[in-house]
């Protein structure tokens, strides 16, 4: 998502609210893949809605099943806003990823507090395995907002909020030209499909 030059535009209006996940849920009744983080400080369970997107839920996924996320950090921090991981290791190499996927934003799922959704460079077409967890209420993100396209919410934290929280109070700065940055790393152990 916010690689640097796009996350400027997004921090205006994002106002922080209690944790109300209604917008992130797709109907009741319906089962949905969950997905263990194990990370350096504490798990966070998602539930996934591939009936609302697809390939996005197909996507994150393969990438899960691959190992993709072991030893990758949360790089980008920003109280009030969100947390974006995925992509870069430890020393903040960036990790190989598979091609760019269509964007999914238009399926009626909101960024609110709790929502996972893919990051994207400035091309809507752009997510690859990089991915923020929303920790304030931030429909400035939502189609068609804020550049005509939005950010694709393909999930929701249903377990670990409080993890999310400890990690966007952790100390940032700024490493090898980019900001928020945590000082000492927050690290994905592991991430596990723990129902299909």
């Amino acid at each position: 998502m916010f690689r640097p030059a796009v996350l400027s535009l997004l921090l205006a209006g994002s106002a922080l609210l209690a944790p109300a996940l209604a917008g992130a849920a797709p109907p009741a009744g319906a089962t949905h893949p969950t997905v263990l983080l194990k990370t350096s400080q504490g798990p966070i369970t998602l539930e996934l809605f591939p009936e609302k997107a697809p390939k996005t839920v197909a996507n994150f996924l393969d990438y899960v099943n691959h190992g993709q996320y072991a030893g990758t950090v949360f790089h980008r921090v920003i109280p009030g806003f969100m947390i974006q991981g995925g992509g870069y290791d430890a020393n903040l190499r960036e990790k190989p990823t598979r091609a760019p996927i269509p964007l999914e934003a238009r399926a009626g799922l909101s960024n609110v507090v709790g929502a996972v959704a893919m990051a994207r460079t400035g091309d809507p077409d752009s997510a690859t395995a990089q991915f923020f967890i929303n920790t304030a209420d931030n429909k400035n993100l939502d189609y068609p907002r804020p550049d005509g396209n939005g950010y694709a919410v393909f999930g929701r934290v249903t377990a670990g909020m409080d993890v999310v929280r400890k990690i966007e109070g952790v100390a940032t700065g700024s490493s090898d030209g980019m900001s928020d940055v945590p000082r000492t790393p927050v690290v994905i152990e592991s991430a596990t499909v723990v129902k299909q």
